[in-house]
């Protein structure tokens, strides 16, 4: 009984964090969504190692992930501070929370791989040699293998057509917030672990019954999203959500459930924005770092040709830098399928800032991005071009970003403004030399209703 005890000891401490790791690596190859990691090239470990350190501000280069990805032999179990940077990734504070919230999924696993038969404990019982390690270790590896191809047999994936699965949302209003309706049918999959995910954020994943066929998520941000039905840590189906908004709508970034601004909160003279008052009184406190309030104007800007166009507004953040050190601001253009973030901060906290093109990611950490700090005492003009797949942008008439724009981008499906603490926007506008343009001066009238009339449901 004492070597059949050590053996299944051996066996449950190499295999236990093996399987959380391939666990952990699935959930992020289906929250990237690039297809078969198997097919992944160099570029996208680069680049999802520059994804990680924008989420994290951990550093993972691409031999580690690679040799995570078991792209590079490499014996080694990865450090904790790797383990961490993974699932901090995925919205875990830890690894330790990502072990615990996920062991029960590998309970069944475990008990298929740890359980010896009987034909394999008699041998190990009757052993009385003085090498019997030598032996045990055999007879794990053989376990492990023969279990291994029991697990390969019993989760051979099912021949579905998955066109013929259905996903699909209704939208419930045309307000903020906004449940959905899924509309779904995952009976084929003869599965228990099908979950619906909100958008490429793994925290907004729940749980559903594998043989339902509706389920009902509370959308409080506007944006264009992709859900997704999961089923058995694989993306099988998915389909857009998209929540607009009637002209501005402002936001206090809260989690879960944010905070909204009414049109008079949101306007003043000559500006939209918020003021450093207003965000104490919402917030209860008079230091706004790590506060984030969005203006977002959501809806189809289909006049404007995602290969060539020029973005221009004209912004500052107005909080104290004792309220706010860094006075981040952030210009988005929401893509269909990606988005544009064009950061702005105060002089000295350059480092801390990142930008996104679109289809490339650049850092403040190992690129310099000081042509981005700003004196806030003045408002910033910004411009960004996308044209002869070059991406440029200019703060104040003076050029610090130009690279090249390899791939082309979707249409644009929004704008957003985001401050860490208060700030102030006057202008913007959106245009295609030649074609459609939006422009806006802000006075008032742009902004979201706070009581539409209510619409019945309708797909989209």
């Amino acid at each position: 009984m004492f070597i059949k005890s050590i053996t299944v000891t051996i066996l449950g401490l190499m295999e236990k964090e093996k399987q959380l790791l391939q666990l952990c690596c699935r959930q992020i190859e289906e929250t990237l969504n690039w297809g078969d990691s198997e097919t992944w090239s160099n570029d996208d470990f680069e680049h999802l190692s520059e994804k990680i350190f924008d989420k994290t501000r951990v550093q993972l280069s691409i031999s580690t992930l690679k040799r995570i990805w078991g792209k590079v032999r490499y014996e080694n179990s990865p450090t904790t501070a790797t383990l961490n940077a993974l699932a901090g990734f995925l919205g875990y504070e830890s690894w330790r929370e990502f072990r615990q919230k996920n062991e029960a999924n590998l309970a069944k696993t475990a008990a298929e791989t740890t359980t010896l038969p009987d034909t394999v404990a008699a041998p190990l019982l009757a052993l009385k040699s003085k090498k019997y390690n030598v032996f045990i270790a055999v007879i794990a590896l053989g376990v492990v293998a023969l279990a291994a191809v029991f697990a390969l047999k019993k989760k051979t994936p099912m021949q579905v057509d998955l066109s013929k699965i259905k996903f699909e949302a209704i939208k419930v209003s045309d307000t903020l917030p906004n449940s959905v309706i899924f509309n779904y049918d995952a009976s084929a999959f003869h599965s228990d672990s099908v979950y619906i995910q909100q958008s490429w954020d793994p925290r907004r994943r729940e749980r559903v019954d594998g043989k339902g066929r509706q389920h009902t998520s509370i959308y409080y941000h506007p944006g264009y999203f992709m859900a997704k039905l999961i089923v058995d840590n694989q993306v099988k189906k998915e389909c857009v959500v998209n929540i607009q908004t009637r002209g501005w709508k402002g936001i206090i970034e809260k989690d879960p459930v944010p905070t909204y601004l009414s049109a008079q909160e949101c306007h003043n003279a000559g500006f939209m924005g918020i003021s450093p008052a207003i965000l104490q009184q919402k917030t209860g406190s008079p230091v706004f770092n790590e506060v984030w309030v969005k203006f977002a104007n959501v809806h189809d800007f289909s006049n404007i040709d995602p290969k060539n166009f020029i973005f221009e507004t004209n912004l500052r953040n107005t909080s104290s830098v004792e309220a706010s050190i860094c006075r981040r601001v952030n210009a988005v253009l929401l893509l269909k399928g990606s988005a544009i973030i064009l950061p702005l901060c105060d002089k000295g906290c350059i480092s801390n800032i990142d930008m996104l093109t679109g289809d490339g990611f650049i850092s403040g950490k190992d690129h310099d991005l000081s042509g981005l700090g700003c004196d806030f005492s003045k408002f910033q003009d910004l411009k960004c071009t996308v044209a002869n797949h070059r991406f440029r942008v200019y703060l104040n008439g003076k050029s610090v970003i130009n690279v090249p724009q390899k791939n082309t981008l979707g249409g644009i499906a929004g704008i957003r403004f985001e401050f860490e603490g208060a700030g102030q926007v006057k202008d913007v506008s959106l245009s295609t030399p030649g074609g459609g343009k939006y422009s806006e001066k802000f006075d008032g009238a742009a902004f979201a209703s706070a009581s539409p009339p209510y619409r019945q449901p309708r797909k989209f």
